[in-house]
């Protein structure tokens, strides 16, 4: 139960092909697939009926008391009776354990990290910060994860989820070979964000969303119909490589964190990234001239993808945030510097949680990949 396959299989053709064919399910795997149905039914709209379930989930009573009796033993659902309405018959309604399934999340840059540990509902119950040396990255994580594990050695924590754009399978291997977790799964930092949001976010789920993640560099992701996208080899979203605004250079070198440390001092950034609002000249500038860069990719986004909302996330304090969204919305109605109003753009808001969601993100993905539904199926 605690690590479900994850959805159809596909073999590849002989003969050389490198095409690849679907292959229907085995019973086993329909019943897993079942079982992630009705929980993710559970968590998004529950405490529910069996009745209600039925109408969720399209599945047969028998077949949902099966499953039910299943989680139940697990510790993943509870039930409870529920009155009827003006004094009629009660029914037996289900609702999440949240206690029942813990998960780690791991965001890596290249000489910070954070790590978190949740519940199945999205809970946070700890997190903690971790300075890295990229000669012994593997090495830090470990320790990190390890001591979060000894901390809740209580707690059934089912999987390690891990945050990074630059993190190899050879890593994974030596992870898995230091830790009694198994195998983490590994996602680039703006999939596991757009996870978050997707999962356990505010965002609705009609139509696209973009997110923007400032960091050390600028990066997009995509939600479209629900899944992620990357692109070939995962090139989509690569904003920061952009030539922007009028001076024609590359975005990093305008909005990513370098930019901002140089222009407030490694005394005020080193507050932002520790969650404290600051008000100086320095950073309302840098607001000004990042905004005016960044207008170009939110444009293109808008142009190509038109995106229900493009959300911005960052380790920086949300009033940062909130003001850089403002200064957006004031460059795209100055034509001073572009010769079109822009009115179509996708509106604009912060992710829904801190460093947006990226660790939070890798914490789901444990819980995706053995229990809920995959963004292909839900």
């Amino acid at each position: 139960m605690r690590y479900l396959r994850s959805g159809p299989r596909r073999h590849t053709q002989e003969m050389g092909a490198s095409r690849a064919k679907m292959v229907g399910l085995r019973s086993g795997e329909i019943a897993d697939r079942n079982i992630r149905v009705i929980l993710e039914a559970i968590r998004r709209h529950g405490p529910l009926t069996r009745m209600e379930l039925g109408r969720h989930c399209g599945l047969t009573g028998p077949g949902i008391t099966n499953i039910l009796r299943r989680l139940a033993e697990e510790k993943l659902v509870t039930s409870n009776r529920r009155n009827g309405l003006g004094g009629g018959a009660t029914a037996t309604e289900f609702a999440l354990r949240p206690e029942g399934a813990f998960s780690i999340g791991v965001k890596l840059r290249q000489r910070r990290g954070e790590a978190v540990l949740i519940d199945l509902s999205g809970q946070v119950h700890d997190r903690v910060y971790i300075e890295l040396d990229p000669a012994d990255k593997v090495g830090l994580v470990h320790a990190a994860v390890r001591d979060m594990v000894d901390r809740h050695a209580a707690l059934p924590i089912i999987g390690l989820g891990i945050a990074a754009n630059d993190w190899t399978d050879d890593q994974s291997d030596q992870i898995a070979s230091m830790s009694t977790i198994a195998r983490p799964y590994v996602e680039n930092e703006c999939t596991a964000s757009l996870l978050a949001e997707r999962t356990i976010g505010s965002s609705g789920r009609e139509g696209g969303l973009a997110m923007i993640i400032i960091d050390d560099d600028v990066q997009a992701g995509f939600l479209i119909r629900g899944i992620p996208y990357s692109g070939v080899h995962g090139r989509a979203g690569s904003i920061g490589e952009m030539l922007t605004g009028p001076d024609n250079v590359q975005l990093n070198t305008v909005v990513g964190f370098e930019s901002l440390r140089s222009r407030i001092g490694d005394r005020d950034f080193t507050r932002l990234l520790k969650g404290e609002e600051i008000s100086s000249p320095s950073l309302s500038q840098w607001i000004r001239e990042a905004a005016g860069h960044l207008l170009d990719p939110i444009i293109a986004m808008a142009g190509f993808l038109a995106p229900s909302v493009v959300m911005i996330g960052s380790d920086l304090p949300q009033g940062v945030i909130e003001a850089l969204i403002h200064q957006l919305s004031i460059e795209r109605r100055d034509t001073s510097t572009r010769p079109l109003l822009t009115p179509w753009i996708s509106p604009m808001k912060p992710a829904s949680f801190s460093g947006g969601g990226v660790a939070l993100g890798a914490a789901l993905l444990p819980f995706l990949n053995t229990l809920l539904l995959p963004p292909a199926s839900a």
